[in-house]
């Protein structure tokens, strides 16, 4: 007869079964790593509520999520310009140590860069699930070949959607650059470009809440306010004519800026505003924007509304910025490129849930010290406990979210193209181009930038100690021009200034 176990054998394997139980156990109530979902958006300046750069603009959900986190009121790009401004962000480094100023190159096309580990790769080699859809990286980068060492997961591209027959607005200078356009025409929300990339975030989200077992970077990038601004009739409607508030332009607003101050936008598709006001654009341009900001804003809500009902909104941290603003006619010029507030301050919004992380993060707060957006790499780094990638020039904003009283002295700096920065603190704005032309401005008592205090035959002296204590922080040194480098360059040469690799003459100049 087969020998019969004793009751000291069954003891042992029960024994072994109860400790293999008990393994399996505390292994699954090991504290996942925080989620991240980014929320991106393309030439959205501080026309928005939390920031209050326009008095009449509508964006309860930007609104809503700013309740649930720290607004950085005096955050800023570090380029003035799509393709450098998100290869910064999502590098960790300046355009000034990459030679990424124009819309081209993309960084896998560049020797020096192919390496780099952005963001996205940066999460997904520390367990996360990553996936992008939208605009994220500039126009199609990261898209197609090798597309699967940039994500996990890719998303509906970043497109116009529904498009008018023809143009709503007159031909414009510069070659009537056929995303020069703004305005309504009949056509649903449900057919544009942006509602594609929400309700794919959506869906996402949904999938994601039913298989928690890694944590996710999900990433939705909306096109909009970028032009052509396309908005449905009811978002037109929210913003009348005969009650718009339009920005202050006042005369002569350029005459105390230095000459290069024209150089860095010298030619470019976006009409100034001396075409705007004689086409009878100027208030349509501003009417379409503010409409689209609040279209783009309805889709930012129906994500957080899928984060809240999928039942990830406790264990997410979301973050909320633009790659730069963009001008309404201020300063002489629609469109970004330059170095003023208009272009360089930007909406960012960190929601760090209560009991997520080791840090006891704010909520429903602002803070006014300065912050740049290559800071995010590192912020979320630290937010979720990775390590921070070695070259990062970012610093972590966890001590400002912690206290958002805590005072950050390194200022903000923006660059367009080589040679050309402002350098911004909590008070003053400091502008230096590559020939030496100056500009410093008082942000508290004119907070919009209208006088150069160091134009003209101006006492400079009295702000010496202001202009060497900003200028401290500029570049030591400065990346040339990446190979590939196209779009919106500007060099200086020995025989003066090129862009496009045209030389500037002043027959040339348009005001």
């Amino acid at each position: 007869m087969p020998k019969i176990p004793s009751l000291s054998v069954f003891a042992g394997l029960a024994l072994c079964v109860l400790q293999l139980q008990s393994i399996a156990t505390a292994d699954d109530q090991t504290p996942k790593k925080p989620n991240v979902l980014m929320i991106a958006i393309d030439d959205l300046n501080d026309w928005v509520q939390p920031l209050g750069g326009h008095p009449q603009v509508k964006t309860p959900a930007m609104q809503r999520l700013a309740s649930r986190g720290v607004t950085f009121t005096n955050a800023h790009c570090q380029a003035p310009l799509c393709n450098p401004s998100r290869t910064s962000i999502m590098t960790g480094r300046r355009p000034t140590s990459t030679g990424v100023y124009g819309l081209a190159p993309w960084i896998r096309n560049v020797d020096e860069l192919s390496d780099l580990v952005t963001m996205p790769q940066h999460f997904s080699a520390n367990g996360y699930k990553t996936l992008l859809g939208g605009k994220i990286h500039h126009g199609g980068h990261g898209r197609g070949k090798g597309s699967d060492a940039e994500a996990d997961v890719w998303g509906p591209p970043a497109r116009v959607g529904a498009k008018p027959e023809k143009k709503l607005i007159p031909p414009t200078p510069g070659g009537d650059h056929p995303l020069m356009d703004w305005g309504t025409f009949p056509h649903r929300d449900e057919d544009k470009g942006d509602w594609v990339v929400a309700s794919w975030a959506v869906d996402q989200l949904d999938q994601l809440s039913k298989t928690r077992d890694q944590p996710f970077f999900l990433a939705a990038g909306f096109f909009l306010p970028h032009v052509p601004c396309y908005v449905s009739q009811k978002w037109y409607d929210m913003y009348p004519f005969e009650s718009l508030t339009m920005p202050p332009m006042p005369p002569g607003d350029r005459d105390d800026t230095p000459m290069s101050s024209w150089y860095i936008h010298w030619e470019l598709p976006e009409p100034r505003t001396s075409w705007l006001r004689e086409n009878n654009q100027l208030k349509n341009l501003t009417r379409s924007y503010l409409a689209s900001v609040s279209f783009v804003d309805s889709q930012v809500g129906r994500i957080l509304d899928q984060l809240d009902a999928s039942g990830l909104s406790d264990s997410t941290i979301v973050v909320l910025w633009s790659d730069h603003g963009y001008h309404m006619g201020e300063k002489a010029v629609s469109g970004k490129n330059t170095l003023w507030q208009r272009s360089t301050r930007v909406p960012l919004i960190i929601s760090v849930p209560d009991g997520l992380t080791d840090h006891q993060i704010a909520a429903n707060v602002k803070c006014e010290s300065p912050a740049e957006l290559l800071d995010l790499y590192p912020t979320l780094c630290e937010l979720t406990g990775l390590s921070v990638p070695e070259g990062q020039e970012g610093l972590s904003l966890v001590p400002q979210l912690e206290d958002p009283a805590d005072v950050r002295e390194r200022p903000a700096i923006c660059t367009h193209n080589a040679g050309n920065h402002s350098v911004c603190d909590t008070r003053w704005r400091y502008i230096v181009y590559a020939d030496g032309g100056e500009e410093l401005y008082d942000r508290a008592a004119d907070p919009l930038e209208h006088r150069n205090l160091l134009a003209g035959d101006s006492d400079r002296s009295q702000y010496d100690s202001v202009v060497k204590r900003l200028s401290a922080y500029l570049p030591e040194t400065e990346k040339p021009l990446a190979p590939g480098s196209a779009h919106r360059i500007l060099e200086k040469r020995d025989d003066g200034f090129y862009w496009q690799d045209k030389k500037i003459v002043m027959e040339d100049w348009v005001q």
